[in-house]
């Protein structure tokens, strides 16, 4: 039996899936624009001894990278669970 979502059923659902897909384009571009920025100050307060403002940039930087890679594993898993679903 061959499972798959309508996704033809509602009304718009293409334009849903298009704001989805730019707004994850978005978060992944913001997210490595925040890593190179955070990574810049990281090494410049690092380089003068600023240890606050270090550990605050490197903070930035994995939470950036937290961003990316959970915004990443989103497309990924949500293209496995309909897999899933094509196989029930």
């Amino acid at each position: 039996m061959n499972v798959f979502p309508n996704f033809d059923g509602l009304s718009g659902i293409g334009d849903l899936k298009t704001v989805i897909g730019a707004a994850l384009t978005i978060v992944l571009v913001i997210a490595v624009l925040m890593i190179i920025v955070s990574a810049i100050i990281w090494a410049i307060a690092t380089g003068t001894g600023n240890t606050s403002v270090a550990a605050k940039a490197r903070a930035g930087v994995l939470v950036a990278l937290g961003a990316a890679i959970l915004a990443g594993a989103a497309v990924a898993w949500i293209n496995w669970l309909i897999h899933l679903g094509q196989q029930l």
